[in-house]
């Protein structure tokens, strides 16, 4: 009988340290996550500068229990799909442009709006500025359900590419251009006498390569990656629209977080709007070099004044139509010295 009590009590104990041991796997498993985060670029370019400095700081500030998965060249499809999948919780993080953005909240629109930033510099004050970034946000959370903006950076600035040179506007009379499907791209494009194109990005190169259309326009990084060159080997640098981009976070994902860790992320993304933009900068003047050095025409000193005289008079025009939160931060931009 004795034994028989000694037996049992051995059994129970070895149930419960078993038990205890499943526990502690459990719980050390939910202290430590590795999140999905995904972009349609390669990472050779800026949205990998941003995951990648996203990824180092969220390690910092949680002490290794939180990092990110990176799913790169739209392994998880292009931007419009992944916003659908992200709302859904299925991806934890998508990167896009503010212009897909507008999808699902049109007043983001207003970061496309041409000629809106003065230079580069007033470009990396603005995507770094609390204000703008809180405004951002507000506007998306009016307007977006099953996710949220964390932060603001960029790809620096577009510039149209083709088999032939964009000198001035009169260049783009009637040339059919592929753009962002956007109300300001829709509005800004026939101002200078083009015919604007929507498609998906992935089918920007056979577009060009079968003639469906004769331009496109992109950041000069974003032109070499994808080898667009090979296409449409001359790009003029019109430096018309920011290639501004935001990070989002699946509500799913943001509301199983604790407060604690709510903050790690918000401030990892913070930390990639203040140092990713002269980053993306840079990348974009060593991405031109290598063009140059691979025989792409580089066309430097566009007349501007024609496509800026076209320009602005749309920027107030189309804040008020996208809305009050567009004209509040247009002016915000506007306002940063």
């Amino acid at each position: 009988m004795m034994k028989s009590k000694n037996t049992f009590r051995r059994t129970v104990r070895a149930g419960l340290l078993a038990g205890f041991g499943l526990l502690a796997a459990g719980l050390a498993q939910a202290q430590n996550r590795a999140f999905s985060f995904a972009y349609d670029q390669p990472t050779t370019t800026a949205y990998g500068l941003a995951a990648n400095m996203f990824d180092a700081k969220l390690k910092e500030l949680s002490g290794g229990k939180f990092s990110i998965n990176q799913f790169p060249g739209a392994q998880l499809g292009q931007e419009p799909v992944m916003l659908q999948k992200m709302r859904s919780g299925d991806i934890d993080f998508v990167v896009t442009s503010t212009a897909n953005a507008s999808t699902l909240a049109p007043q983001a629109g207003v970061f496309s709006l041409h000629f809106l930033f003065r230079d580069q510099n007033h470009l990396m004050k603005t995507l770094a500025d609390p204000g703008v970034s809180a405004a951002f946000r507000d506007m998306v959370k009016d307007s977006v359900q099953g996710a949220h903006v964390l932060g603001l950076m960029t790809m620096g600035m577009r510039n149209m590419y083709s088999k032939k040179e964009v000198t001035k506007v009169e260049d783009l009379k009637g040339v059919k251009v592929r753009v962002q499907a956007t109300k300001t791209e829709d509005t800004h494009f026939p101002a200078y006498g083009s015919q604007v194109v929507h498609m998906p990005f992935g089918d920007v190169y056979t577009s060009i390569q079968t003639g469906v259309i004769a331009m496109a326009e992109n950041g000069v990084n974003v032109y070499l990656a994808n080898k667009h060159y090979e296409v449409a080997p001359v790009l003029s640098l019109t430096e018309h629209e920011a290639n501004n981009n935001c990070i989002w976070i699946s509500d799913k994902t943001w509301n199983s977080l604790t407060p604690e860790q709510q903050k790690w992320v918000q401030a990892a993304a913070e930390e990639v709007s203040r140092k990713e933009p002269a980053m993306a900068l840079q990348l974009e003047k060593d991405s031109a070099t290598k063009l140059k050095a691979l025989g792409v025409k580089v066309v430097e000193g566009v007349d501007k004044s024609g496509f800026i005289k076209a320009a602005a008079p749309i920027q107030d025009q189309l804040a008020a139509e996208l809305g009050p939160h567009a004209v509040k931060i247009l002016k915000l931009v506007r306002d940063i010295k």
